[in-house]
């Protein structure tokens, strides 16, 4: 397989981490924001969707989106609930991440973190960003105050995919993390995994 990945994002950061925790090797073709790898990608016609990350299967195959290549490389595994409901609850914390938590929590580090994008970091558009990612991180802390993981007694897809951008929405947001215990907590389970990976690789 080939994995089509942005290093910064946190977005196919959660398909790395998924691949190094199941073990699969892929072979990682580096399409950073901005960059002549990037462009070249999408002339090529290697990203269906236009953006990263997006993974080629043996047979030549393309499956664009972070979280559908979460639920196919999760496919009979652990990560994956076996029962229907508890299946359900995972898709709907990974419905909501896309829809709810990434366009704020991501998009409030990356208007600091890609230069191309800081003038669009006005005062009021940060604080209202802040404002928001700390409601919607308190989802998550109503959850994780009182169970280990988002879905059922183990970690599951739902678990990987949110991970991707709330382990740096302090260090890359700017959020108030001391505020959430119960998200601490469960970060430090995540990065306790066997074959963890950082967001940088190691």
């Amino acid at each position: 397989m080939k994995l089509y990945s942005m290093p910064s994002s946190g977005n196919s950061y959660k398909v790395r981490l998924l691949l190094a925790l199941l073990g699969r090797r892929a072979e990682i073709v580096d399409v950073e924001d901005s960059s002549p790898e990037l462009s070249r990608a999408k002339v090529e016609g290697r990203l269906p969707f236009g953006k990263a990350p997006v993974l080629e299967l043996d047979d030549g195959r393309l499956l664009p989106e972070s979280n559908a290549i979460l639920c196919w490389l999760g496919e009979g595994t652990a990560f994956t609930p076996a029962d229907p409901f508890q299946r359900a609850e995972m898709l709907a914390w990974m419905f909501w991440e896309q829809n709810q938590h990434e366009g704020v929590v991501a998009v409030r580090g990356a208007l600091q973190f890609y230069p191309a994008r800081r003038h669009l970091a006005t005062p009021e558009r940060m604080a209202d960003l802040l404002d928001r990612g700390h409601a919607l991180l308190q989802v998550m802390e109503d959850r994780l105050s009182a169970h280990d993981w988002l879905v059922g007694g183990g970690v599951s897809l739902a678990d990987i995919c949110l991970y991707g951008y709330t382990h740096s929405a302090g260090t890359k947001g700017g959020f108030d993390m001391s505020r959430f215990p119960g998200i601490n907590a469960w970060i430090a389970r995540i990065a306790a995994l066997p074959g963890y990976r950082l967001l940088n690789g190691a």
